[in-house]
């Protein structure tokens, strides 16, 4: 994962969860299919939000739509790898931050109402999300030739 700002998609835009930020179910949707389409991912409610868990057991990913206590806007909650939370954040305060309860084990907080976030950059960050999270035999699969992986859209893979 790098600290690039993602390229602009523009307000409203179908390419920036920005859009959708008014939208629980949108947001859910495109999120569930981003998550869904890595191996051995299960969805349950956790906390009272959409959360995904790595192999049913390590969750790598929560859906704030509505916002959490003080930041009331939509956002996720990302496991991310050693070192990188406070190189987004540096980079881009104004689209990552530190998350509460969790911020303290290095998960990275990603607002959804940022125009210049796109998509691809979301699903990148859920990718990278599971790979913090999930066991070795399950990134292994993900690495091998056709191995199950989201395609940038956030798309299901085609069966």
């Amino acid at each position: 994962m790098t600290a690039e700002l993602p390229e602009v998609a523009g307000p409203g835009s179908t390419d920036s969860p920005a859009g959708a930020a008014g939208d629980g179910d949108q947001l859910t949707g495109r999120l569930r299919a981003i998550c869904l389409a890595l191996p051995e991912v299960t969805e349950r409610a956790s906390h009272g939000v959409p959360a995904w868990f790595a192999g049913g057991k390590k969750s790598f990913v929560q859906l704030w739509a509505d916002g959490h206590h003080g930041n009331r806007f939509p956002h996720l909650w990302c496991a991310a790898p050693p070192g990188v939370q406070p190189e987004l954040i540096a980079v881009a305060p104004g689209a990552f931050f530190r998350p509460p309860y969790v911020g303290g084990r290095g998960w990275i907080g990603v607002r959804l109402d940022v125009p210049a976030l796109s998509w691809a950059e979301v699903a990148e960050l859920c990718k990278d999300a599971y790979r913090t999270a999930a066991p070795a035999r399950l990134t292994a699969a993900l690495d091998q030739p056709g191995g199950r992986s989201h395609p940038a859209s956030g798309s299901p893979p085609a069966s």
